[in-house]
């Protein structure tokens, strides 16, 4: 079922102030397109929503088990964290068990997502490190294969060292695309990013769940899916939308946020996979759609508006699909 692009707006005292427009896509395992709003084949950088397809060679290549890494560290490698005190302590400890620190991350300092998180640091007159950049999990698991692989740390965000080759042939296997067809751009984090049609991300998220690719990248995905949704709060942390979408949905739906509007899911159940990109790339309008895509695959109630409310608290308009 196709329908027009997902629209999603913003409004205050009745009236719309603001509109986003959402391409939208629910796709299963073969790649067969579910639904969708909008192009299903509109081209765009995942982001951040890649991150359990890239952390899959963590467990693939044995580096995962021969530490014992638990769904703590595996919810991490899949995370952008805020920068808590609780997964800077975990990604810290992680590094030193295997024989680094904070020195080896190549991702770059900046204040934790979690605004009680940066007020303590500043207020304690300590500074804002990598550990505390939302994707020190996930470069800590890059750093950890390297290691048991007995490859060079530095430079292991460069394309062309072995984890990032390792991490664009899981990312085509999953979608079933080459992205090397075109050059990569460079992510927040320093890795690359690599473009791909929206059918391909819902369809590389419903492999994670189906299968299909080989016996022991789907295994891995599957431990990485059950890390993410018994651990979400290390996927991302307080009063983010995706720990609260895998809270709400329970072990059903794992969830990930990508930047500029980018937002990815799996409906476990039905091995169902759901990509959006806002093309404003507007977060808040990534957080509607999703839920509004995700119910209606999971067969729930549409979600409510979310409310706006002005400094004084009161409510002033709404977030919400547009009707049509």
């Amino acid at each position: 079922m196709q329908h027009e692009v997902l629209e999603v707006e913003v409004t205050r005292g009745g009236r719309v102030e603001s509109l986003h427009h959402v391409h939208c896509v629910v796709a299963d395992a073969s790649g067969d397109v579910v639904e969708s709003w909008g192009d299903a084949d509109f081209v765009t950088l995942p982001r951040s929503a890649a991150k359990p397809m890239q952390a899959v060679p963590l467990i693939t290549s044995g580096a995962a088990d021969e530490l014992g890494l638990t769904d703590v560290e595996l919810a991490l490698a899949c995370s952008s964290h805020s920068g808590e005190v609780g997964h800077t302590d975990a990604v810290e400890a992680w590094l030193g068990a295997v024989g680094a620190g904070i020195e080896d991350l190549e991702c770059g300092p900046h204040a934790p997502y979690y605004g009680p998180a940066a007020d303590a640091l500043v207020a304690a007159g300590q500074p804002f490190t990598s550990l505390h950049n939302d994707c020190s999990g996930k470069h800590a698991g890059f750093i950890h294969t390297a290691i048991h692989l007995g490859e060079r740390v530095q430079g292991y965000i460069e394309p062309t060292h072995p984890q990032q080759v390792r991490v664009t042939r899981a990312l085509a296997a999953f979608t079933g695309v080459d992205p090397t067809v075109n050059a990569p751009g460079i992510d927040g984090c320093g890795i690359p990013v690599w473009a791909f049609p929206l059918r391909a991300l819902a369809t590389g998220w419903a492999r994670m769940q189906a299968g299909g690719v080989d016996p022991a990248s789907d295994a891995a995905a599957l431990r990485l899916l059950d890390a993410m949704v018994s651990q979400p709060w290390y996927v991302a942390g307080t009063d983010r939308h995706c720990t609260k979408v895998m809270l709400s949905y329970g072990r059903r739906v794992a969830a990930k946020t990508g930047a500029e509007g980018v937002f990815c899911a799996v409906d476990r159940d039905t091995a169902t996979g759901v990509a959006v990109k806002v093309l404003d790339g507007a977060g808040r309008a990534a957080e509607v759609a999703i839920d509004h895509v995700l119910a209606r695959v999971t067969q729930r109630q549409a979600p409510r508006p979310v409310v706006l409310k002005n400094w004084a608290g009161a409510e002033v308009g709404e977030v919400r699909v547009r009707p049509r």
